[in-house]
This record gives structure tokens, C-alpha cells and sequence, in this order.
């Protein structure tokens, strides 16, 4: 557990409903699917980055959760950089892959928009705990409580992959097997804690399954989950900034519906 973890949630949007974030989650994603192009996909990641003091998350853990997908990110990219459909000046041609100004700037345009599609989930939930989630899914959302509480126990227990993994690396550089081999060592441990992880969720389900947890009876839960003109707000905004996003694609000549 970090300290931006246990710090006190006096952010902004730790008053928002977590229902709301799932949906201006969509309202940011959707969008800026629609469209390929830079333009709306830089503009709507400016914006998402000002609005982090909202979160109450500091910018160094944001660039931090970021990581994996700024290194992931480049993959989808690169399929766009080869394979995409050529126009323009053609660079280079090797088999079926092509290099043109169209399929430059629209693998810029794909690796801004993994990023800016990433960046939402970070900001809203990074400080969103799981117990808050679960009640708004079957207060506000009227989702099955069998469901809910499926999504709680999974998301409880991803915290104990991330301790998994620190064990496992720190017993294998214990018995001197962590300073060579990185790839090889990555999937061996990814292995491991793949299997880790199925042995918990059976005994997981079968202790909620003994305890009840599955039947199909009305059940109650101990803390409210209502919505509040915050809610409203925030929806807003996120509508906002897509609006701004599509608007100055549009004006820049830039908006590029996909698979055109």
C-alpha cells in the first residue's frame, strides 16, 4: 500500500459517485474512438492532464502508472506504421507493410490515443476504493449482487499479485537467481503467478459460494450509495472535454472517421 493510498480523500472527485466515473469513463473512451486522428487525441490528453490536481493524485505517480502504457503503447503503433493503408510519399515497402505520410501520422495518431484512452481509468480510480465501487454498482446501477460481489473479491485480491510478485522476486534473489536472464525470469514468475492466482480464485469461490454469497435473494448493503450534483458536474465535464477534443479536430481539418 502506497501513501497516495491511505492519504486522506479530500480531492474533488472523491466525492463523485463511482458509477459516475464508469460512465464518464465511456463518455471520454467512446468518442475518441470514432475518430483517428492527432488532433482531438492530444487535445483530449492536454485537458485529462489538467484536470489531475482534481484527482488528488501528484503528477510523479500519474507519469508512474503511466509507464506500462507508454511501453506497451508503441506495439499499437507500429502495426499502424506498417500495415496501415499508404498515401502520400511513399518511404519504404517490405512484403505487405508500407511506410507513407498516412500511415506516419496515423501511427502518432494511434499511439497518442492508447495514451489518452489509458489516462482516464488512472485519474478516476486510482484513489476509488473497491468497497464504494461495489455498493454504487448495486445501488446506482441496479447490477445482480452476485455480480457485484464478484468484481469486489476480484479486485480485492489484486493487490496480492503485486505482493506476490515482490516475494517471488525477492526469495529468487535470495537464492541467487535475479541478476541475469530478465526475459526468461519474467515469464517463469508470470507463470507462477498465473497459477497462484487460480488456486485463489477457486478457494476464493468456494469460500463465498459456503458463505452464501451466491444465492439469488435480495440483499442489503451497510453504506448508501447515492448520486449528487457533483455527479452532474463531472459528467459534464467529461462531456466538455470531449466536446472540446472532436471540435478542434474538426476546425483543424484533422477529424478522420475510423476506416476511412
Amino acid at each position: 500500500m502506497t501513501a497516495v493510498d491511505v492519504a486522506p480523500r479530500t480531492a474533488w472527485l472523491d466525492g463523485v459517485n463511482p458509477v459516475t466515473k464508469v460512465a464518464m469513463v465511456v463518455v471520454l473512451a467512446l468518442p475518441l474512438l470514432i475518430s483517428v486522428d492527432a488532433v482531438s487525441a492530444a487535445v483530449a490528453l492536454v485537458l485529462e492532464l489538467l484536470c489531475v490536481p482534481l484527482t488528488g493524485l501528484p503528477y510523479r505517480v500519474v507519469a508512474k502508472r503511466l509507464v506500462p502504457v507508454l511501453l506497451f503503447a508503441p506495439v499499437a503503433a507500429v502495426s499502424m506504421l506498417l500495415y496501415a493503408r499508404p498515401g502520400g510519399t511513399v518511404y519504404g515497402t517490405f512484403l505487405f507493410a508500407t511506410i507513407s505520410d498516412d500511415s506516419l501520422a496515423l501511427s502518432f495518431a494511434v499511439l497518442l490515443r492508447v495514451v489518452a484512452l489509458a489516462l482516464p481509468m488512472i485519474l478516476l480510480f486510482a484513489r476509488t476504493d473497491p468497497t464504494e465501487l461495489a455498493d454504487a454498482l448495486a445501488q446506482v446501477a441496479k447490477l445482480p449482487s452476485r455480480f457485484v460481489l464478484g468484481v469486489l473479491a476480484g479486485a480485492r485480491t489484486v493487490g496480492l499479485f503485486v505482493d506476490d510478485w515482490r516475494t517471488m522476486t525477492l526469495a529468487r534473489r535470495a537464492r541467487g537467481l535475479g541478476d541475469r536472464g530478465a526475459l526468461r525470469r519474467f515469464f517463469s514468475m508470470a507463470f507462477v503467478l498465473l497459477v497462484f492466482a487460480v488456486r485463489r480464485g477457486t478457494t476464493l469461490a468456494t469460500a463465498m459460494e459456503a458463505r452464501g454469497f451466491g444465492a439469488d435473494v435480495e440483499r442489503t448493503w451497510s453504506r448508501p450509495s447515492t448520486l449528487s450534483p457533483r455527479d452532474a458536474v463531472a459528467l459534464a465535464g467529461a462531456l466538455g472535454l470531449v466536446a472540446v477534443a472532436l471540435t478542434a479536430a474538426v476546425v483543424s481539418g484533422a477529424f478522420r472517421v475510423v476506416g476511412t
